[in-house]
């Protein structure tokens, strides 16, 4: 990611189809995204003065900012266990439908795509009264997150919304803005009201529109595919597969050699 002049790529969701002309349950779509680094893995910003958590935990579970109007937080709701499919159900944390990133490094002539799920984290992600979709991303997201080395006993000093409010204090006044923006993807009929304006900055690690609509979307990643372009006399491809059965129950990936 570091070669990318900016860290963008696709990601794909599955969306319920309200078609007849579909021949299908489900229909796919696609998005541009930014990467936003790995959960539990906060990157350094110096305009950045929200609080950090320490260092305890790593993981290979990449994020991405959302807004909680937009389509790919209701897809990811309604295409999980649950099968959420109602605007009142996606408002807090959950998710963990099927999805798809890939992530074209032109500097490099690598490929990566990866294969999962993928969760909402939400503002209630630390009510004292966890709901089910709580406690299905601290499970799910969970397990994958790994005590670094000479955290053991640590774990009580990380916190998930700090987490969270760290994410939101890494973008730019200009994109947190953004989630005072009028609802994504409404007709335009008349002047929106005042709270919700275009090009807005905020500067509050707290402001309450802003904060209520932000979401940061954690990719739980099963399969990895790194497809190496570089060179077409050596080009290789690589399939990386998560065995959470592996090392006494923590995990491992396992590798396999492919034809590109």
């Amino acid at each position: 990611m570091s070669e990318m002049p900016s860290p963008e790529f696709v990601f794909g969701s599955l969306h319920p189809s309200s078609s007849s002309k579909d021949t299908t349950n489900y229909v796919p779509r696609l998005r541009y995204c930014i990467y936003r680094g790995m959960w539990s893995q906060l990157p350094e910003n110096k305009h950045n003065d929200a609080p950090k958590n320490p260092r305890v935990y790593d993981s290979d579970l990449p994020t991405f900012t959302t807004d909680v109007r937009m389509q790919k937080v209701g897809d990811l709701f309604a295409t999980s266990a649950g099968k959420a499919d109602k605007d009142e159900l996606v408002q807090g944390s959950g998710g963990g439908g099927p999805c798809e990133a890939v992530y074209w490094i032109k500097e490099k002539g690598m490929q990566w795509r990866m294969k999962g799920t993928a969760f909402i984290v939400a503002p209630d992600i630390e009510d004292k009264e966890e709901s089910s979709g709580v406690r299905t991303v601290k499970s799910e997201i969970g397990a994958r997150m790994r005590l670094v080395e000479g955290a053991d006993g640590k774990e009580g000093e990380w916190s998930w919304g700090r987490e969270m409010t760290g994410h939101f204090g890494n973008c730019s006044p200009g994109m947190r803005g953004s989630w005072r923006n009028p609802p994504p993807g409404t007709l335009v009929k008349g002047e929106p009201d005042k709270d919700h304006q275009l090009a807005q900055k905020v500067e509050d690690l707290h402001d309450p529109i802003a904060r209520s609509n932000f979401r940061v979307v954690v990719i739980r990643p099963d399969e990895v595919e790194s497809t190496d372009l570089s060179d077409p006399a050596t080009a290789r491809r690589h399939r990386y597969t998560f065995d959470g059965d592996a090392q006494n129950g923590k995990g491992e990936w396992k590798v396999e050699e492919l034809w590109p």
